[in-house]
């Protein structure tokens, strides 16, 4: 579990391609504490498992770890084309005691989305994504999305567009800054709302 409140950017340094999977080296100022052998980690919002790290033999500051990604992951997600050289958001697993300041955030990505248009506002930056209607239904204005791991509040929802504002410190603390028209997104919709919809599924009367 995890609150969509990055701790880092990392850059991955190495992918090696298995027949239906990647392991990707990441490099980030992550603390090895965070980083034991089967911790839990999000990458770009994607919880996937630590499975070996250790600390950069070339900076003292930084640590190096893997993750492998299997065929589920990479169809569900754009890690699979995810290249050396690309920055990622990276968030340890929520531990008991943790404050919670974004909301619970499991690391199950529920779909992709693209962006479907950026505007200026003033230092801050609005962003319009496009999300499979299937989705939309659990997005509410004023609600809570994970885009990239990153926890955000809906500014508004249409019948196929979410728009969320992103402040200086979004855009300068993770990959969010970053994003161009038609770049591919992970989104996971907010856990609460999928049990509530299927809550009201389950209570709905059969005609």
């Amino acid at each position: 579990m995890f609150t969509g409140l990055v701790r880092a950017t990392g850059r991955i340094v190495d992918v090696r391609v298995g027949e239906e999977s990647r392991e990707f080296e990441i490099l980030s100022p992550l603390p090895l504490a965070d980083l034991t052998l089967g911790a839990s980690v999000a990458v770009q919002g994607v919880c996937l498992t630590v499975t070996r790290a250790w600390a950069s033999p070339d900076d003292e500051e930084q640590t190096r770890f893997t993750v492998q990604a299997a065929f589920e992951t990479l169809a569900g997600t754009p890690l699979g084309s995810s290249a050396v050289g690309r920055s990622v958001n990276l968030e340890p697993s929520l531990r008991v005691g943790d404050a919670l300041g974004g909301h619970f955030v499991s690391g199950h990505v529920d779909g992709v989305g693209a962006v479907a248009s950026i505007t200026e506002r003033g230092e801050a930056r609005e962003i319009a994504f496009t999300v499979a209607p299937a989705l939309l239904r659990f997005i509410a204005t004023k609600g809570s999305v994970a885009i990239d791991g990153v926890s955000l509040t809906v500014n508004d929802v249409d019948a196929s567009v979410l728009r969320v504002g992103l402040i200086p410190h979004t855009l300068g603390a993770t990959t969010l800054g970053g994003l161009a028209v038609g770049d591919a997104v992970n989104v996971e919709v907010d856990v609460v709302a999928r049990y509530v919809a299927r809550l009201r599924e389950v209570e709905a009367p059969s005609s």
